[in-house]
């Protein structure tokens, strides 16, 4: 273990790998990664693989018009197939007022520049001649919306990172941290047992550094607390099931916005999807149910009827990372010095891992960068630094996201949040 980075991040998730990559990009190698598991053992190797641009506000919108361009490049890029298939995101209204909400969302989404188009059930049919329109009251289509295959998603980041001179430590615990003041001066960590058994090293190691970021998806707020700092993200139990592989049929993922089911169909022929579920129990939860299963094969049934005799052959859990407005928390916060924050991300983090990576990789280089120089502003510029091109979101986006707005009121929206 290194003593000494520049910075920590605490998560090696594809948030924290993308992180630490641009990071390096940008000339800051000296960065230890640290996670307790496995690489793809949370959120980043548990969850369906989607990426869309729809969206109901425009900063997630322009945000995944850039991400899935990044996406595009990430095989040549990293040299890792991640099996990208753009066949679009075909949602599902049945009720009015999920109506009148897509239209909203698909008018904004053309503005910004989308090809998505509302369509009427019969139209929606056209595109999966398999869906039982009845009851269905609208539907929307982009079809540069996808699905990617997750898991080298994240080793491509972590294998680009590690040469570019990044540290990434797996079965590494973070259980404390040394402070001065409101400035951190190390983190303290301890390895646990690779098997998942046993007990974990009594032996701790501190990493000295002044700068950290908090990565760690659902368990984020674990993290934040060490420092005390209280983040409102809670973590959700989300269930995902994978049945026996059928011929290729089903082109664009379908997501019903009014129960939260969502499927799509794997390069390798296997029906992938999941439904909300309110009711689950709070905290840190993988464990898989019975009820999950049939609250999906209801929906998925009555979705797509022609489904009911197939047969489902595994099913897992991971973890959504909520917030009170569905927003996620970037950016620095006022208790902590150089404390970065990116978690909050629902369970889009995944999509928009390529993009936020960049733009927080940015934010930390260039608020270092300006922090001692009069007249420039502490948040910087998200892309470049001053005098550098407009980013793809109006440089209020690390204010707009920041902790502080839970405590001032400033609350957003999303509308289109699924599973």
């Amino acid at each position: 273990m290194k003593d000494h980075a520049e910075v920590v991040i605490i998560g090696a998730g594809i948030m924290g790998l993308a992180i630490a990559y641009h990071l390096a990009r940008r000339g800051v190698t000296d960065v230890v990664v640290l996670d307790k598991g496995y690489l793809c053992g949370g959120a980043s190797g548990r969850n369906g693989g989607g990426v869309r641009a729809q969206w109901s506000s425009e900063a997630n919108i322009r945000l995944m018009l850039e991400s899935i361009r990044m996406c595009q490049d990430f095989a040549s890029e990293m040299k890792i197939n991640v099996w990208l298939r753009q066949g679009g995101y075909l949602f599902l209204t049945r009720t009015e007022d999920k109506r009148r909400a897509l239209e909203a969302s698909v008018k904004l989404q053309s503005e910004c520049g989308l090809a998505t188009r509302m369509l009427s059930p019969k139209e929606a049919q056209g595109i999966v001649p398999e869906l039982d329109i009845d009851g269905i009251t609208a539907a929307s289509y982009n079809p540069d919306d996808g699905v990617v295959f997750p898991w080298p998603f994240v080793w491509g980041f972590a294998q680009g990172a590690r040469k570019l001179g990044v540290t990434v430590e797996t079965f590494r615990e973070v259980t404390g941290f040394r402070t001065k003041g409101s400035r951190i001066d190390g983190v303290v960590t301890r390895a646990l047992p690779r098997s998942g058994k046993g007990p974990a090293a009594r032996d701790e190691h501190i990493i000295r550094t002044h700068k950290v970021v908090n990565a760690a998806g659902a368990w984020s707020p674990e993290i934040a607390r060490l420092l005390g700092v209280e983040l409102p993200n809670r973590p959700h139990r989300h269930e995902i099931c994978s049945t026996e592989p059928l011929k290729p049929w089903l082109k664009p993922l379908v997501a019903d916005l009014t129960d939260g089911l969502y499927f799509s169909q794997s390069t390798r022929g296997e029906i992938v999807g999941g439904v909300g579920q309110e009711h689950v129990p709070h905290g840190i939860n993988q464990d898989s149910s019975h009820a999950f299963l049939g609250r999906y094969a209801r929906s998925l049934v009555r979705t797509c009827p022609i489904l009911g005799h197939v047969k489902v052959l595994r099913q897992w859990s991971g973890c959504y990372d909520i917030t009170p407005d569905a927003n996620p928390i970037v950016g620095d916060v006022d208790e902590v010095e150089n404390f970065y924050q990116a978690s909050g991300f629902m369970g889009h983090g995944f999509m928009m891992a390529p993009i936020m990576g960049k733009l927080i990789a940015e934010y930390i280089i260039d608020r270092a960068a300006n922090a001692n120089r009069p007249g420039v502003s502490k948040v910087g510029r998200a892309r470049g630094g001053e005098g550098a091109p407009p980013s793809v979101v109006d440089q209020n986006m690390f204010e707009r996201w920041n902790l502080r707005r839970f405590r001032e009121g400033k609350l957003l929206s999303e509308a289109m949040i699924i599973g």
